[in-house]
């Protein structure tokens, strides 16, 4: 483990833990966070050192659970392009507009450096066996590296889950199970399974550092921005895992004196048909009530409830972000415009946060000033079923 992990700390109540053990939750339900002795990391770690790294997302080792490099489970995951869109900038009259694509990430999303690190950790921590909830990408994700790792992966889907998701996890040998449900009643099997059968449940949030690989897409923006950051972000909502993630590397990267402290306004989209964040953010609540009948192309986005939602909104309100929900059409009109125009073939969270871009424009949100980084969380290659009827 990484000598300057310091411990466990939950992000409701400040209770304490060590992190040299398996462990998902609090005693009071809520997420744990990994803490670091940013001290330390300011005296082994600088900009100027990771100039002569390779490309990986470990290169930020020194902020991540695992530091030596023997141990790390990894396909090459992070350091993903970002990538300056100008005709969507010029047409919409904004000063910039940057697309980070994490379908480039191996595995085919964002999901990989998530799982990269969690299951790295459950190996390095004694787990054998893992289990997780899965709309789709994540699952292939632990198939993947829990395959790498010589672990079992137990994976349950949705029944209409992707077809190119599915074959994924049977492909890197997952045990795989279809519910008669979302991916809720996803992980209430898989909590219960796990007691029952001694599996580790690496399920979003519910353990310490799946969140630890998302937040290197905060990093990442920092360095290849020149530690400057966009005036926003604008992020698909799901769990929300990178969200949180992204806002813990600003904190740590302020300790360390990389980075101003001038942070980005934090957008959180989801779709009309499941939008449990933006209906609280605008109801000024402080969590969420459960989406009834979730509806979405978007796989991504079909959570009714996420156990960090707690955390989401305080990042939105306290950055001055917004919540926004948009159509499924307009998730697949921006898929072929953006594809058109950028050359880029989003997926369906993408084609969401470039709805998104559009109606922020149009509100007044954003100004001709305004820097933005749009995410697109997954490569478009694995939704041909939406596709192909729409093109």
């Amino acid at each position: 483990m990484n000598p300057l992990l310091v411990n466990l700390r939950c992000s409701a109540c400040s209770a304490i833990y060590p992190a040299d053990q398996l462990i998902n939750l609090c005693t009071c339900g809520k997420p744990l966070m990994a803490m670091y002795d940013l001290a330390g990391v300011r005296e082994t770690l600088s900009p100027d050192i990771l100039k002569e790294r390779s490309h990986s997302m470990w290169r930020y080792r020194e902020l991540l659970p695992a530091r030596g490099l023997h141990q790390i489970i990894s396909l090459g995951e992070g350091c993903t392009p970002l990538l300056d869109a100008k005709s969507v900038a010029n047409n919409l009259g904004l000063a910039k507009v940057w697309v980070k694509d994490e379908g480039c990430n191996p595995t085919g999303s964002f999901k990989a450096r998530g799982l990269s690190v969690a299951v790295t950790m459950a190996k390095l921590l004694g787990a054998k066996k893992l289990g997780i909830p899965s709309a789709g990408n994540a699952g292939g994700a632990l198939a993947a590296y829990a395959a790498r790792a010589g672990l079992e992966a137990n994976v349950f889907m949705p029944q209409d889950v992707p077809i190119a998701n599915r074959i994924e996890c049977e492909a890197m040998g997952a045990n795989i199970n279809l519910v008669n449900g979302l991916i809720t009643d996803c992980g209430q099997i898989v909590g219960e399974r796990a007691k029952s059968e001694g599996w580790f449940d690496v399920s979003t949030l519910k353990e310490p550092y799946r969140i630890e690989g998302k937040k290197t897409m905060g990093f990442e923006l920092a360095e290849q921005l020149k530690w400057h950051l966009p005036d926003v972000i604008i992020y698909p909502t799901g769990g929300g895992t990178g969200l949180v993630g992204m806002w813990k590397a600003f904190y740590e990267m302020q300790q360390l004196g990389w980075i101003g402290p001038k942070l980005p306004r934090m957008v959180s989209v989801q779709s009309t048909g499941c939008c449990p964040i933006v209906k609280a953010f605008h109801s000024n609540q402080s969590s969420c009530e459960p989406w009834v009948e979730a509806i979405t192309i978007a796989a991504g986005l079909r959570v009714p409830r996420a156990i960090g939602d707690f955390l989401m909104l305080k990042i939105l309100r306290k950055s001055g972000g917004a919540a926004v929900s948009v159509k499924d059409e307009e998730m697949m009109r921006e898929i072929r415009e953006i594809g058109r125009s950028e050359g880029l073939l989003l997926c369906p969270e993408g084609g969401a946060s470039f709805a998104a871009l559009k109606q922020l424009k149009n509100s007044g949100f954003l100004t001709q000033e305004d820097e933005v980084v749009v995410f697109n969380t997954g490569s478009g290659t694995k939704y041909g079923h939406l596709l192909k009827d729409t093109l």
